[in-house]
């Protein structure tokens, strides 16, 4: 059975939206432990994302965190090969992407988030993610790790978006955590 990106892409965006309706709901509190944890206290960035196609909805992560002060980004595409983070306040308008998702329209670029919430298809239990095949998030992660070391990425999935194993290319980037309703999950 061929078990390329591809066919792993097509088959987990339609099991996300078969799926979805199904799922209790996530505890964010889990989020701001792993904040805690990791930034004692800062006032870090948060990239977080806009959903869409069924994605993870994170909205009242997002809120929460606004109302703790933290500064919120959400991913801008520049060009075919690059995409940045502005910053949004939260209910701030936004704008639809020549892809279809919403991004924030007349903000100011924000440097490196501390963290970046990354939605994905699918993953395996080595933090290993498929997303929708263009790399955006490949190469900001790598990017934002190279300036920023302590920089996490937390992949936002549904338990029932994990795969056995996802083929791996040398331009992937293995998240640090992923987090679903069932908890986050780390590879240590």
């Amino acid at each position: 059975m061929n078990r390329s990106k591809s066919f792993l892409r097509n088959r987990y965006i339609l099991k996300r939206k078969n799926r979805q309706k199904l799922v209790k709901k996530f505890n964010f509190n889990l989020l701001f432990t792993l904040i805690k944890k990791h930034f004692n206290k800062k006032k870090i960035i948060i990239a977080g994302y806009y959903p869409s196609s069924y994605e993870v909805n994170i909205l009242k992560f997002l809120e929460e965190a606004s109302k703790k002060n933290f500064r919120i980004v959400l991913p801008v595409i520049k060009s075919s090969k690059s995409m940045i983070f502005k910053k949004w306040v939260y209910k701030d308008p936004l704008h639809i992407n020549n892809f279809g998702i919403l991004e924030p329209a007349n903000s100011k670029k924000i440097g490196y988030p501390n963290l970046i919430l990354v939605p994905l298809v699918a993953f395996d239990n080595k933090l290993n993610r498929i997303g929708y095949g263009k790399g955006y998030y490949d190469r900001s992660l790598k990017k934002i790790k190279n300036i920023n070391k302590n920089a996490l990425s937390v992949g936002i999935a549904y338990s029932f978006q994990r795969a056995n194993r996802i083929p791996v290319d040398k331009h992937d980037f293995k998240l640090d955590y992923i987090f679903t309703e069932r908890g986050i999950i780390s590879s240590k």
